[in-house]
């Protein structure tokens, strides 16, 4: 396991910089004397009033539809290692890695804000057990996005006290309880309030949404390449990304993804000869307005950060404990904030991987290409060229229009009708992980068409960021035109040149920083 770096956690949050600095990068995780001097304060007025005969909740009583129970100080241990254990109670796959440590940096950022009440001990053990490389085996199953992502939170608090099973830094499974020892680690012994404190929080939904953003905007950037190139292969126009053209309609999306286009596409011998041989009016709209969808997206994107940005600074509990001493129950657990964007998101992901296919589509339909060969096929007929990889990207496309669903719609009661409306937050960031990885395979595979369309253009000279990407992504290993050939390792290679950010890298030393 490698680690870059380390992060510093306060009061104040985190930043989506640290998420995925722990996440991806394994940086060590440091708690300040600010965010060690507020756990103290916050454990002490729970420690004050668990010695009070009044019942309060998560401190001396049950949980969910159970509130009502009273529960006296020889059981309150016990209360909050069941609360931990019956809450873990996941099914399905394994959640990817990041998106585990991403889920149990999130909810220490919470603890470490003194609003919850947990020891500084606990919190400390949470960041030594990031720290340690050590990932709780946490599942798809088990939250509705609301008192938090309750299943997936409690599988992490089971590691933190010994139990379950946990993945180590070499990748390999065992019990949890081995892994701490091996690591020097002790299991915490939960007090009152810190079982509930452990789960009550959006940290999972939210910390895919900060991922997703990271991911998406490559992929915008990459799709705006893309996009010109397939415009310089069909001998369009570039007159339509003038920024005049877009500083009439103010949306700063719009404007970004054309002055991507334009710098790309600047010194391009191919666009403009779009009258030479076929007069055409106007370009189609996949490529007239390919800046206008990117552009929304983009607009999309720059909201989602905004709602993500709250939730990083934000501290998330029920109850919680607040300055002047009092614990007070409230529903900012519930995860609606976060799920709209997150389904807002997989929209405009499925919407900018539809426009991609459209542009792929007429580069090898040769009744809408301008010139070039059926399927950018070699010899067509005893040749399919790319005839399929445009069915791989259709189907892509099918399965973004279904993910685009939204979850956050739906809500199912439950807890005996006291958890009554529901977020579903976490499926809706679930679904957005899969979104991402299939545009990135359908910018992909425009890429794959659209370099070997320009290439095809003989006598002709693109632009020199596009002749930058062509000789990048050929010394990446994916072949240009020629026969037939085992098409599904080009496609991996050019899928790994986009998911990577290569494509972007080969394009900025030309155009400067992409917006």
């Amino acid at each position: 396991m490698h680690s870059v770096g380390s992060v510093a956690l306060g009061t104040s949050g985190t930043t989506a910089g640290d998420v995925i600095a722990v996440a991806r990068g394994n940086a060590r995780i440091e708690l300040t004397a600010e965010a060690l001097t507020a756990l103290a304060a916050s454990r002490e007025i729970v420690d004050a009033l668990a010695a009070k005969p009044d019942p309060v909740y998560g401190v001396s009583t049950g949980f969910g539809a159970l509130a009502s129970r009273h529960i006296g100080p020889d059981l309150r241990a016990q209360l909050q290692r069941n609360i931990v254990r019956s809450h873990a109670a996941g099914m399905g796959p394994r959640v990817e890695r990041e998106v585990v440590r991403a889920l149990m940096f999130l909810r220490l950022k919470t603890v470490c804000s003194g609003h919850t009440g947990v020891r500084p001990e606990v919190a400390q053990t949470m960041a030594d057990v990031l720290n340690a490389g050590i990932t709780p085996v946490v599942h798809e199953y088990g939250s509705l996005g609301c008192s938090g992502d309750l299943a997936p939170l409690s599988h992490c608090a089971l590691t933190l006290m010994g139990e379950g099973e946990a993945e180590g830094p070499d990748g390999e499974l065992k019990p949890a309880g081995e892994l701490l020892a091996a690591h020097g680690i002790a299991p915490v012994e939960l007090r009152e309030k810190e079982g509930l404190a452990l789960l009550n929080g959006t940290d999972g939904m939210l910390g895919m949404l900060v991922m997703a953003l990271a991911d998406l905007d490559t992929l915008y950037k990459s799709a705006d390449i893309t996009a010109a190139l397939t415009l310089e292969a069909l001998l369009g126009t570039d007159k339509v990304l003038a920024p005049e053209l877009h500083a009439i309609r103010p949306h700063p999306g719009q404007a970004a993804a054309a002055a991507n286009m334009l710098a790309v596409l600047a010194g391009s011998g191919l666009t403009g000869h779009h009258q030479d041989d076929a007069p055409r009016v106007q370009d189609a709209y996949s490529v007239r307005c390919a800046p206008q969808v990117a552009g929304a997206g983009r607009d999309t994107m720059a909201h989602a950060r905004i709602v993500a940005e709250r939730e990083l600074a934000a501290a998330v509990d029920n109850p919680v404990v607040l300055p002047d001493g009092r614990v007070e129950s409230n529903g900012n657990f519930h995860g609606a904030p976060v799920a709209y964007v997150l389904d807002f998101l997989a929209i405009a992901a499925a919407d900018l991987g539809s426009i991609a296919e459209r542009r792929t589509d007429r580069l090898l339909d040769k009744n809408r290409s301008h010139g070039l060969p059926p399927f950018l096929a070699d010899d067509a007929g005893v040749d399919s060229g790319l005839m399929i990889a445009q069915y791989t990207q259709a189907a892509l496309v099918s399965e973004m229009k279904r993910l685009a669903v939204p979850a956050s719609a739906d809500s199912i009661p439950s807890s005996a009708m006291q958890e009554d409306h529901v977020s579903m937050g976490w499926s809706a960031a679930r679904k957005l992980r899969t979104a991402v990885d299939n545009l990135t395979r359908i910018v992909a595979i425009e890429l794959y068409a659209a370099t070997r369309a320009v290439e095809l253009r003989a006598g002709l000279t693109p632009a020199p960021a596009t002749q930058a990407v062509v000789e990048a992504i050929r010394k990446a290993g994916v072949e240009g035109p020629g026969p037939d050939r085992f098409l599904a390792p080009d496609l991996a290679a050019a899928d790994a040149f986009v998911r990577t950010g290569a494509l972007v890298a080969a394009v900025e030393p030309v155009t400067g920083p992409l917006a």
